[in-house]
């Protein structure tokens, strides 16, 4: 029997492994890396063991050291969670010959399901239904795009060694062909060391529907019915949901009999995932095995009531399965929203930074589900997935698991990073999600509604302005300060003033937006904004972390977060970030504002575009500047030779610094 599991891997899947573990009575050990010495992987387990450095190459990726590792502690089993090693049959097979049980499937299932090519052979002799397509060895382009044109366009360029999008291409015509396979080849090499391709029929409006399987070694094989995860950006899954809405029984039925058929037919056990493309005309065709646990089991958790980590542990343990088919059943409605680190107003570029703000929503009873492995003070690095969360929620349909869900999105505060917790509320919100409209098109067919910018409300900003006003107080004081009333020069926050009123320039900025004015303290409580030609009366209070303003009788609150660099108004849509701009008191201070060109907030350079001597022309980007992950390109606002770039890349600016100057006209 499993006395102690090494856990390979980190964040919330190892996190949600050792949960169970423990739950059980079984020891854990957890492995990391240099910069995860104090993650809350490693505080949960019972033992930890160093990996290496930060790159996953160099750590988790490091089947050899983790296997030394295991014998070191005396681990007798090996959990892979999913990503890293957790499809590799090397490191399965490493595990059996060190006599260290792998959760997981066996090393020739591994293998099957590891080449979608193979894959798609095993389950055509298996009677398993299969997009059209072509899926074998011969890759010379001119042979290549004749199968092409025998399918029928349009079609999916595949790698076969792929996964996560990568090496994928959509090709609808001939023209196309030759540079779309030329980009998909290179990117697949460069992914997987593999440019072999496959092709496959592009279903207009398919709907990406998966099932959940186990077997045992008896030759046992249960589903647990399925799961919608067509909701998908750049083939990243963002939302799951069980069971499928709109999906006709009988469909789930032989779905389901089929998955099972597939698990089977490679000697299947343990936990896995066939996933199916299911078209419009309610034919499914088998895409691909996954070999492991997937990101979105929780989902199959609620509707079963099953703990999936459990029925894992224990088929390891060489137990048979807990339950059969006909004693299977499922109830409510769950759905996951996956938290990513992203920017979401800037082409989702990952957000890195410490995590001052790790709010987290109210379980609602045990409605809401937080799987997570950050906590507050955590770093967000560069180094691995972006994503840092999966908030669930539960309800007794799918309206009122959707209701859940919207309110635990808006409790849920993380930052400053940015992630895309405002991305996911949009799509919850739209009114295509609402009617289950889904196919794996949905993200392009409602972009008009999702890919809108974050919206400034009025209050959105004339709360981050009295918070940055306000930001002499450590963000401790603003929290637990009560007394705003007080009118002694004692409380005075910024510089004493004795025969007139306190006024301070702000500058915030927002992406793309920044907002000049001036505040004015009328009253301890009260503050005069002006903004944009417009001005604002209004009392204000700070208390516990929540901003409140009313204005024309009007009350308005939001929960904040401000240090010295940023303001985090986390409001119904999600948190908006304002970057506080500091005024430049040195050398640069003095400039021609004609012949100049300033920074707008304070940040680092990401490149600098020009040279001196150069000549350029109105518009034209000159240097790209970046802060909290934000980039900004700054643009040049006349014709003009440069005369000198006084930062390089890498260097860090402060707002109203002379990024570069040009020659005076």
């Amino acid at each position: 029997m499993i006395s102690k599991i090494l856990v390979a891997n980190r964040g919330e899947i190892a996190c949600r492994i050792m949960k169970t573990a423990k739950a059980m009575g079984i020891k854990t050990v957890a492995v990391y890396s240099q910069i995860d010495a104090n993650a809350m992987h490693v505080m949960m387990a019972d033992e930890s063991v160093l990996l290496g450095p930060a790159p996953s190459s160099e750590s988790y990726l490091r089947s050899d050291i983790i296997i030394a590792k295991a014998i070191t502690v005396g681990a007798d089993a090996i959990h892979p969670g999913y990503g890293f090693l957790s499809e590799n049959a090397e490191f399965a097979r490493l595990c059996e010959q060190n006599n260290i049980i792998f959760i997981g499937p066996p090393v020739d299932a591994i293998t099957a399901m590891g080449s979608k090519s193979t894959a798609k052979k095993l389950m055509h002799d298996a009677n398993v239904p299969l997009v059209p397509g072509y899926h074998g060895e011969e890759q010379s382009p001119d042979f290549l795009q004749q199968q092409a044109q025998t399918i029928g366009y349009p079609v999916l360029l595949k790698a076969s060694a792929g996964g996560g999008g990568k090496g994928m291409r959509t090709v609808f015509n001939d023209e196309e062909f030759q540079e779309a396979l030329t980009a998909a080849k290179r990117e697949s090499m460069k992914s997987f060391a593999d440019d072999h391709m496959l092709i496959e029929k592009f279903l207009i409006q398919p709907r990406h529907i998966e099932i959940q399987v186990f077997c045992d070694n008896f030759g046992n094989a249960v589903h647990l019915f399925e799961r919608d995860c067509s909701v998908q950006r750049r083939h990243q899954k963002i939302i799951e949901e069980a069971p499928a809405p709109n999906f006709p029984a009988e469909t789930r039925d032989l779905m389901g009999e089929t998955a099972k058929k597939a698990a089977l037919a490679i000697g299947y056990r343990g936990a896995g995932t066939v996933e199916f493309l299911y078209d419009c005309d309610g034919r499914f065709y088998f895409m691909e095995m996954n070999t492991r646990l997937q990101v979105e089991h929780p989902v199959t958790e609620y509707i079963t009531g099953l703990d999936l980590v459990k029925w894992q542990i224990d088929i390891a343990n060489g137990k048979t399965l807990p339950e059969s088919q006909e004693t299977l059943a499922f109830s409510g409605h769950a759905i996951e929203a996956r938290i990513y680190a992203e920017d979401p107003d800037n082409d989702f570029l990952p957000s890195t930074g410490s995590l001052k703000v790790a709010h987290a929503p109210p379980k609602n009873g045990n409605a809401i589900r937080l799987d997570t492995g950050v906590q507050k003070g955590d770093e967000i690095s560069v180094y691995y997935d972006p994503m840092i969360a999966k908030l669930i929620a539960y309800g007794e349909d799918r309206q009122t698991a959707l209701a859940l869900l919207e309110g635990a999105l808006q409790e849920y505060r993380l930052g400053p990073i940015k992630t895309n917790i405002s991305y996911l509320l949009k799509v919850i919100r739209s009114q295509a999600f609402i009617n289950a409209d889904l196919t794996t098109n949905f993200v392009t067919q409602n972009s008009d509604v999702l890919n809108t910018g974050t919206i400034l409300t009025e209050n959105e900003y004339l709360m981050a302005f009295v918070v940055a006003t306000q930001n002499s107080f450590s963000n401790a004081d603003a929290e637990s300060s009560n007394n705003k009333t007080d009118s002694s020069v004692f409380y005075t926050t910024n510089n004493f003033r004795l025969n007139h009123e306190q006024k301070r320039n702000v500058v915030i900025t927002s992406n793309q937006t920044r907002l000049e004015g001036t505040v004015t303290n009328v009253s301890p409580d009260t503050l005069l904004i002006a903004l944009d030609n417009k001005e604002f009366l209004l009392n204000w209070n700070i208390d516990n972390g929540v901003v409140c303003i009313k204005r024309n009788d009007i009350s308005s609150s939001s929960a904040f977060f401000v240090d010295e660099h940023n303001v985090c108004i986390f409001g119904d849509n999600g948190q908006v970030l304002f970057d506080i701009v500091k005024p430049n008191f040195g050398e640069n201070s003095n400039v021609d504002d004609g012949d100049d060109i300033i920074a707008p907030m304070n940040g680092v350079v990401v490149d600098v575009l020009v040279d001196k001597n150069d000549e350029i022309t109105k518009g034209q980007t000159l240097i790209i500047i970046e802060a909290m992950k934000m980039e900004q390109s700054i643009k040049s606002p006349r014709d003009g030779v440069i005369d000198n770039c006084n930062f390089e890349t890498g260097d860090r600016v402060d707002g109203g610094a002379s990024l570069i100057t040009l020659m005076k006209n």
